[in-house]
């Protein structure tokens, strides 16, 4: 068989080109870490770490909004906090000076009652306590403050209904939801709701927390109004002592749903934390998962490319000897 120099060269040219094509492989997966750097590389594996990605960048989404939803909450717990401590402090401060008796006169229960008068509003400003653009609690609709108390402390409006009130639409804005995924398998029944073991409920109306309605006295059932309430028997000419009782043991045992609420928060938050290791556990996992579809054995992967630098050098160098002398070398 006849091999001219022509089809020598154009087979080498090839065998180098391939050479040079293997060693640039070798050098990028060295230098990416990465087993592939394109789909056609082996779309099996390509495919398999696009399902991975996915997981990975919606469990940090999950991560991303448990925090959130830990902050927001937490400033929750806090709010409640401060109304709880208000309440103890009416209580221990206002209430017991007021009913010695004889002891105080009108003067004092003027300051007892304008002091009172400062917590109630001092309480409401609580409840209209914002977390970045978002109000507390206001239930399903945190764009806008959720109370209004009114100048002489006499009537509070949560989303404009009068806390006093006995109606089906302050139980129905207490009950209200507000959803987020945290990576729990978020679901629709057949009519569109969340399914709330799907979700987590952020939501945390403020009248869930002090109160609505009336009692047969006509005490309020909600801890601000209440508070007023007291304020305007300690300003009245002649004080019932009895019936500021009354009204003080209900006021103290409105503070117990205060502390109930901060009690949740607590359980929620136990939740949250347990959610959270689990989120974090899993973002190890989706990370390793990837490793081992796309990463590299490192010592594997230079041994790899020694070995492909050592051919294109000794292709080089074979490339020197192809041409031998021809006739023409000696022609004059």
């Amino acid at each position: 068989m006849r091999i001219t120099t022509n089809a020598l060269i154009r087979n080498y040219k090839s065998n180098l080109s391939r050479s040079i094509d293997n060693l640039n492989q070798s050098r990028n997966r060295v230098m990416t870490q990465r087993s592939f750097n394109k789909v056609a590389e082996d779309p099996a594996s390509a495919a398999r770490a696009s399902q991975l990605h996915r997981k990975y960048y919606k469990n940090l989404d999950n991560l991303d909004t448990l925090m959130d939803v830990q902050s927001r909450q937490d400033c929750q717990e806090d709010a409640l906090m401060q109304i709880s401590s208000a309440i103890k402090t009416i209580s221990a401060d206002y209430n017991l000076q007021a009913m010695s008796g004889d002891k105080q006169g009108p003067e004092e229960r003027q300051t007892f009652a304008t002091a009172i008068r400062q917590f109630q509003q001092s309480m409401t400003l609580s409840l209209n306590a914002s977390y970045e653009d978002t109000y507390l609690f206001a239930g399903a609709d945190g764009k806008n403050p959720p109370f209004e108390l009114s100048a002489d402390g006499s009537k509070l409006y949560y989303r404009g209904y009068d806390v006093d009130a006995n109606s089906s639409d302050l139980k129905r804005l207490s009950e209200e939801s507000l959803y987020v995924d945290l990576g729990m398998g978020l679901s629709l029944d057949v009519i569109g709701r969340v399914v709330s073991s799907s979700a987590y409920n952020t939501s945390l109306p403020g009248i869930k927390a002090v109160g609505y309605g009336t009692d047969a006295d006509g005490f309020s059932d909600n801890v601000i109004v209440l508070a007023g309430q007291l304020a305007d028997e300690l300003e009245k000419p002649t004080f019932d002592a009895d019936k500021y009782g009354k009204m003080v043991t209900k006021f103290n045992s409105l503070r117990t749903n205060v502390l109930n609420e901060i009690t949740n928060l607590g359980v929620k938050s136990e939740f949250l934390n347990t959610t959270k290791d689990r989120l974090e556990n899993n973002d190890i996992s989706l990370q390793e998962q990837m490793l081992n579809v796309e990463g590299i054995d490192t010592a594997e992967a230079i041994s790899d490319y020694m070995w492909n630098q050592y051919a294109y050098n000794a292709a080089l160098k074979v490339g020197t000897s192809i041409l031998s002398p021809s006739f023409i070398d000696f022609m004059k």
